[in-house]
């Protein structure tokens, strides 16, 4: 460590070398910070520490072996005797005739070796003080640390809060779609059987814009893909859901989960509608569904998972669509459904009155075919008598 040297103080206390706080502050115009603190000053502020000057001179005079005879740097050069007195008024070593006459005459002086001995008491005391602030520094920053290092905890532990309670939200939202879709097993008390029956439309139920090109076919359900809770009758035209599961093969065909069944008739052109005929108040879902439908695991009954399709629960209808949409009617007993494949058109009307229900905007079908689709709740069935008819170019 060396001396200071050419000694400067700044407003605060703090000193430098002349030469170092120059340099520090030389490519800056405004807000100057002390190099040790960092206070800033909004001036370039600094003056000569003369008293500390004196105290590094009487320091290094001091670490100087001693000699008889005068040295270079330590003789008056005036005079060419020791500098063994020290004026305390211009606070500089002078030799004894400096003392006696000339300039410092009339000045108080005190011996080389007391000055010396009073300087170094106050570069002791100076050192005591920097050592105290920069512990004070020390325990400041430690404090602040503790402080920042709490905050960030407890940050943590309302993110983590907050991701547990999303987390939760979202599994019950989850929970309740699932159950929701699957077809519910908790249905009211003493509700009856619904049955779905598909039968031929004559021409005076059809529209008058679609009577000329439909005509009467039936359709049937497809017991490969039914699930194993679904009771097809014989003639494969009523479905009902049974107290138990049935034994058949886990077929890639069949549903396991949702309890769907398709039709056995694909639709890739024409125009074609069939009906379903509901009995109870179970719930249930109606509509057509792409061959390549989903068959495994949960189903989102939605036009991007390739199923156009209203349900019934409660007496209330809802088209499935993304976000689903509660729709006004009350339901009816029977459904008629209207499949346009060229059009890429799925209409739902009430049988009963030719009320409409619902009609899902155009849809690209891609020539892939189509299929009637149902799923059913614990306390539904349905029987299918309705037809459709294939229409010529």
């Amino acid at each position: 460590m060396n001396y200071f040297k050419a000694p400067a103080s700044l407003d605060h206390g703090h000193h430098f070398c002349q030469a170092c706080i120059t340099q520090c502050w030389e490519a800056l115009s405004t807000n100057f910070p002390c190099p040790e603190c960092r206070e800033t000053f909004s001036q370039r502020n600094f003056r000569p520490a003369r008293q500390l000057r004196n105290i590094v001179d009487a320091s290094t005079m001091l670490t100087l072996e001693p000699a008889r005879e005068p040295e270079v740097g330590t003789a008056c050069e005036k005079h060419q005797r020791a500098l063994d007195v020290f004026c305390q008024v211009e606070e500089t070593p002078i030799c004894t005739v400096c003392h006696l006459s000339g300039d410092h005459r009339e000045h108080a002086a005190v011996p080389i070796e007391e000055a010396a001995e009073d300087y170094k008491k106050q570069l002791e005391m100076e050192k005591q003080k920097i050592v105290s602030e920069f512990q004070q520094l020390r325990q400041f920053l430690e404090e602040q640390e503790q402080l920042r290092l709490a905050q960030l905890e407890e940050l943590n532990k309302e993110i983590e809060k907050g991701r547990d309670e999303y987390v939760a939200k979202l599994s019950e939202e989850i929970s309740s779609f699932s159950s929701r879709i699957s077809g519910m097993d908790h249905s009211p008390a003493g509700a009856g059987s619904v049955t779905d029956t598909i039968r031929p439309c004559s021409r005076a139920e059809l529209c008058p814009s679609r009577s000329d090109s439909l005509s009467a076919a039936n359709v049937t359900l497809d017991p490969d893909t039914a699930h194993p809770r679904l009771v097809l009758s014989a003639d494969r035209r009523s479905v009902r859901c049974g107290d138990t599961p049935q034994d058949l093969p886990d077929d890639p065909e069949r549903f396991d989960t949702a309890r769907c069944v398709l039709g056995c008739e694909g639709f890739t052109s024409g125009r074609h509608c069939w009906e379903v005929e509901v009995e109870g108040r179970g719930r249930c879902v109606v509509g057509v569904a792409r061959e390549s439908v989903r068959r495994k695991g949960w189903i989102s009954f939605t036009p991007e998972q390739g199923i156009w399709a209203v349900g019934c629960w409660k007496d209330q209808y809802r088209a499935l669509t993304s976000p689903e949409q509660i729709l006004p009617n009350r339901a009816p007993r029977r459904i008629r459904v209207y499949l346009d494949c060229e059009q890429g058109q799925v209409e739902f009307f009430d049988a009963g009155h030719g009320n409409p229900i619902f009609t899902f905007p155009p849809a690209s079908f891609d020539w892939r075919p189509l299929l009637p689709f149902s799923c059913y709740s614990s306390s539904v069935s349905r029987t299918l008598g309705g037809g459709f008819a294939l229409t010529s170019s």
